[in-house]
């Protein structure tokens, strides 16, 4: 529930501005921004600090929201009104929504912005994402969790992409947590 609701997709936008302000620090700033898609929080807080830079400056950064296969809201949800929440004690609010294991409302936000154009969204399956995962934990270090895998995945296509047409770009990616306490998941997946 939390991550659809306005204010703590804003709360989150700490992350970006952080971001922001180290890549500047590292002389870059990113032709893409990439993150995990669950219900917005994780997306936007990475996405929205760098996303007024194009409204307002005119840059081209996209802007990429990776969600699960099994659950796709942005890539083939439906725009409508919806409730905020599972048990409908919200208002109804405009959002793309599917059906899922979990709460099917992607954020109010982001729903408008993928609306609108502004951002993109890909939808990852879960053996691509374990995949990305598990090279992230052996070339990081640092066991992701199971949905910043489907980051990691998204900003390897992109990268891939990248590698064939000769492209130089900067890809920023948000890896929103580590996987300790989804080792079971691992394990099944290998």
């Amino acid at each position: 529930l939390g991550s659809v609701l306005s204010h703590v997709t804003l709360h989150q936008t700490v992350i970006g501005l952080e971001a922001e302000k180290q890549m500047a620090m590292a002389g870059e700033y990113p032709d893409m921004v990439i993150a995990c898609f669950g219900g917005g929080s994780n997306f936007g807080g990475i996405a929205f600090p760098f996303m007024r830079h194009n409204i307002l400056e005119g840059k081209k950064t996209r802007f990429i929201a990776a969600e699960p296969a099994s659950c796709p809201k942005l890539t083939r949800g439906k725009f409508q009104y919806d409730f905020g929440d599972e048990a409908g004690y919200t208002p109804l609010l405009p959002m793309f929504h599917a059906g899922g294991l979990r709460y099917h409302g992607a954020g109010v936000i982001v729903s408008q912005l993928l609306k609108d154009k502004l951002m993109e969204a890909v939808d990852i399956s879960q053996l691509e994402s374990f995949e990305a995962g598990c090279l992230f934990a052996q070339v990081e270090g640092i066991i992701p969790a199971p949905e910043s895998c489907h980051a990691i995945a998204a900003t390897i296509r992109e990268a891939n992409k990248c590698k064939e047409s000769g492209e130089e770009k900067v890809i920023l990616f948000n890896l929103s947590g580590h996987g300790l306490i989804d080792m079971a998941s691992y394990d099944k997946y290998l």
